[in-house]
Formats: structure tokens, sequence, C-alpha cells
């Protein structure tokens, strides 16, 4: 996996998050949380983050269709990098 790709969709994330129509406090809770493990390389791996991100893509879908596009480029790079 190429980390200056993971780097790059985490902040075009950020760049979701701080433009466009506000995500709730407890749905920006989640991202944080998902883009906190993402950052730091910890679990990033773990079926249990991927499903997350992937819940998080479902959800955003309608309301955030960018954010959901690059949550699913994470998914898929991270799949890419054998996790």
């Amino acid at each position: 996996m190429s980390e200056s790709r993971l780097r790059e969709l985490l902040a075009r994330l950020r760049e979701h998050l701080h433009s466009g129509t506000p995500v709730r406090d407890s749905e920006r809770e989640l991202l944080d949380k998902a883009m906190n493990t993402l950052g730091a390389g910890g679990d990033a791996g773990s079926p249990g983050t991927l499903l997350r991100l992937e819940r998080l893509a479902v959800r955003f879908e309608v309301s955030h269709p960018a954010l959901a596009e690059t949550l699913r480029e994470i998914i898929d790079t991270l799949g890419k990098g054998g996790i």
C-alpha cells in the first residue's frame, strides 16, 4: 500500500469535512476515529476498521457523496495493499 496515496486520500477526506454540508457530530466522531486509526497506522488493516469505513461510506452516500467516494477509495487503497 502506498502511504503517500493514503495520506493524500485522508487529506481529501478532511477537505470534504471542512467544505459543503456539515456532518452531524455523531458521524464526525466516527470519521475522526477512523481517520486517526488510519493516520496512526494502528489497526488500519483490521477487518473491523475496513467494515467501519464501508458502513460510513454507505451512511454518507446520499448526504455527502464525495465523502463516501473518498472513503471507498481509501478502502480500495487498503485492499490493494493486501489489507
